[in-house]
C-alpha cells in the first residue's frame, strides 16, 4: 500500500514538472506612447514563463494585421527582448507582442495586451484653398475656404485676416481645417491666411503658414435717394442738378436718369452718387424722373420725383413753441418759418435787422431742406429783441428781394407774462359763472315761495269743510238709543250714506268756488 501512494507521487511530480515546460507565458509589451516620425524608438518585450531550453521568438504587429512584421526579436534564454522601431506613419495605432516557441509547435503561441502608439508628423506645405468658387464675388454668397497641407497630422488651425485672427460667430466658424463665412459683405473682404500647428511631447511645436489669398466681396448697390437742386446760368435759363446718391454698394457704379420710359444719361463712376444737368422751366412740371444703379449684380431703383420748379410764394409765416425751465419760467425758444409755396426756399433769421447766420452764443439756425427753417433760441438779456425771417428763390442771387414774415418782439419779461387776451377771457368766464348762479337762486326761491302760498289757502278751506262734516256724523252717533245700536249703525249708515252722496254736489260746488276767488294770499305777498 505504502510502495503504491510512492509511486503516484512521482508521477504526480513528473507531470507537473512535464506540464509546466510546456507552458508559454503572456508577453509584456512596455514603449512610448508618442513618437516622432522618422524616429528610431525602442520597445521592450518580456516572456517571464517559458519552456526551459527552447528558444522563443518574440515579434511586433499591428492589431488585427499579422500579414507585416514590424520589429522581432529570438530570446534563447528569457532574456527581455529589446526592439528598435524606425518610426513611420503606419505605425500609429495599437501594437502587439505575440511570443512563440520555435521548436515545438505544440506550444500555443500568446500575445501581450495592446499597446498605443501615436505619431507626430511636423506640418508643413499649408496652402488656402477657395473651395466656394470665385475669390471676387457680391454679397449673399458662403465663403468656404479649407487649409490644405502636404504633410501633418494632429494640426490645429488657426485663420488670419489682414493679419488678425478671425473673429468666431455664428457667420464665421471653423470646422477642422475649413473656415465658413456666410452672408460675407464688404467688411469680410481681405488678405485670408491659414496657420496649421502641432507639437510633440509639449516641448517641440511645428508651424506652417499658408501664403494670402485675397478675398474680395462686393457690396450689391443700394436703392438710390434721388434729388436736385436748381441752378440759374443765364438770364431766364434754369438747370435742375439731379443727384443719384446710394448709401452702399461697391464700385465702379453705373447711374442712369431716366424720364418715365425715356433714358436721359447714364454715367459710371467709381463713387456713390453721380449728378446729371436737365434744363428745365419755372412753374412748369416737366414729367417724372428716376435713377437707376447697377454695380454688376442687380439694378436697383430710385423713387419717381416730380421735375418741376416753383418759385418761392407769400406768405411767409412763423410760429413757436419753448421750454420752461423748474419755475416754469420760458427758457429756451423753437421759431419756425415757412413759405407758403416754393419747391427751393431760402431762409434768412434776422434780429433787429441783423442777419444770424449758423451757430451763435445764444442761438442755432437748423435748415430743413424745401420743408422749413428753424430758429433755436436760448432765453436770455442777450437773446431780446424784434426777430423775422425772409425766404427767397435759393437760386436766385442773394440781391434778389425775398418774402418777409412779420415782426416778432421777444423778451423774457413778455415771455412769461400772461397774455391780456387770456386774462379777460378768464375773468368774463368767472363772471358769467357767478352772475348764472345767482340768477338761478333767485328764480328758484322766488318759485317756492308762490308755490307754498298758493297750496296753502286751497288747502285750509277745504280741510273746515271735511272737518265740518265729520263733526256733524259723530253727533248723530251719540244720539241713537244704547238698545238699538246695531239696528241704528245699520240705518244710520246707509242714512249716512244717502246724506254724504246728496252732499257731495254741494262740496264740489264749494271747491270751485274756491279755486275761482282770488288768491288773497298770493296778493298779500
Amino acid at each position: 500500500m505504502f510502495a503504491f501512494f510512492v509511486v503516484v507521487l512521482l508521477g504526480l511530480c513528473y507531470c507537473s514538472k512535464e506540464s509546466s515546460a510546456n507552458v508559454l507565458g503572456r508577453p509584456e509589451l512596455d514603449g512610448p506612447s508618442v513618437a516622432l516620425l522618422g524616429d528610431i524608438v525602442d520597445f521592450q518585450c518580456e516572456v517571464l514563463i517559458y519552456p526551459e531550453d527552447e528558444n522563443i521568438q518574440l515579434q511586433i504587429f499591428k492589431e488585427g494585421d499579422r500579414s507585416k512584421v514590424l520589429a522581432e526579436y529570438t530570446s534563447m534564454s528569457g532574456e527581455m527582448a529589446v526592439m528598435p522601431l524606425l518610426i513611420i506613419s503606419l505605425h500609429e495605432g495599437y501594437l502587439e507582442c505575440e511570443a512563440s516557441v520555435l521548436n515545438d509547435s505544440r506550444i500555443q503561441p500568446t500575445v501581450s495586451y495592446r499597446h498605443y502608439l501615436q505619431v507626430i508628423e511636423p506640418v508643413d506645405g499649408a496652402e488656402v484653398v477657395v473651395q466656394s468658387g470665385a475669390v471676387e464675388f457680391f454679397e449673399g454668397k458662403t465663403l468656404k475656404l479649407l487649409c490644405n497641407l502636404t504633410a501633418g497630422n494632429h494640426v490645429s488651425y488657426s485663420w488670419l485676416l489682414n493679419g488678425q485672427p478671425v473673429s468666431h460667430s455664428p457667420l464665421h466658424y471653423t470646422t477642422g481645417s475649413q473656415l465658413f463665412v456666410h452672408r460675407p459683405t464688404s467688411q469680410d473682404s481681405g488678405s485670408y491666411m491659414c496657420v496649421a500647428t502641432n507639437q510633440f511631447n509639449m516641448t517641440r511645436i511645428f508651424t506652417s503658414n499658408s501664403s494670402e489669398v485675397l478675398i474680395t466681396v462686393k457690396d450689391v448697390v443700394s436703392n438710390p435717394d434721388i434729388s436736385f437742386t436748381v441752378l440759374k446760368e443765364a438770364t431766364d435759363l434754369y438747370y435742375a442738378v439731379v443727384t443719384c446718391q446710394s448709401t452702399k454698394g461697391t464700385p465702379p457704379i453705373t447711374f442712369s436718369l431716366y424720364n418715365i420710359r425715356e433714358l436721359v444719361e447714364n454715367m459710371t463712376v467709381n463713387e456713390l452718387s453721380a449728378e446729371f444737368a436737365v434744363q428745365v422751366v419755372l412753374g412748369q412740371h416737366l414729367g417724372w424722373i428716376q435713377c437707376q444703379a447697377y454695380n454688376g449684380d442687380q439694378t436697383a431703383y430710385s423713387e419717381w420725383k416730380a421735375l418741376e420748379v416753383v418759385p418761392v410764394q407769400g406768405p411767409v409765416t412763423m410760429h413757436y413753441d419753448y421750454d420752461v425751465g423748474e419755475d416754469f419760467a420760458v427758457i429756451g425758444l423753437r421759431i419756425y418759418c415757412k413759405v407758403a409755396k416754393g419747391s427751393h426756399p431760402r431762409y434768412q433769421w434776422f434780429l433787429n435787422e441783423t442777419l444770424l447766420e449758423g451757430r451763435g452764443t445764444f442761438y442755432v439756425v437748423v435748415d430743413q431742406p424745401q420743408q422749413q427753417s428753424i430758429l433755436l433760441i436760448s432765453v436770455g438779456r442777450s437773446s431780446a429783441g424784434t426777430y423775422h425771417c425772409e425766404a427767397s428763390d435759393s437760386f436766385e442771387s442773394l440781391d434778389t428781394a425775398a418774402l418777409r414774415s412779420k415782426k416778432w418782439y421777444l423778451d423774457k419779461e413778455v415771455l412769461n407774462r400772461l397774455p391780456i387776451s387770456v386774462v379777460a377771457a378768464v375773468f368774463g368766464c368767472f363772471s358769467f359763472l357767478v352772475s348764472l348762479v345767482s340768477i338761478c337762486c333767485c328764480v328758484g326761491v322766488v318759485y317756492r315761495r308762490k308755490q307754498y302760498a298758493g297750496e296753502s289757502v286751497l288747502d285750509m278751506r277745504m280741510k273746515r269743510v271735511l272737518v265740518a262734516y265729520e263733526d256733524e256724523l259723530d253727533l248723530d252717533k251719540y244720539r241713537e238709543d244704547v238698545d238699538m245700536a246695531n239696528a241704528t249703525r245699520i240705518d244710520d249708515s246707509d242714512q249716512a250714506s244717502v246724506a254724504s252722496a246728496d252732499e257731495w254736489p254741494l262740496i264740489e260746488e264749494e271747491r270751485k268756488t274756491l279755486e275761482d276767488e282770488p288768491d288773497e294770499g298770493s296778493q298779500d305777498l
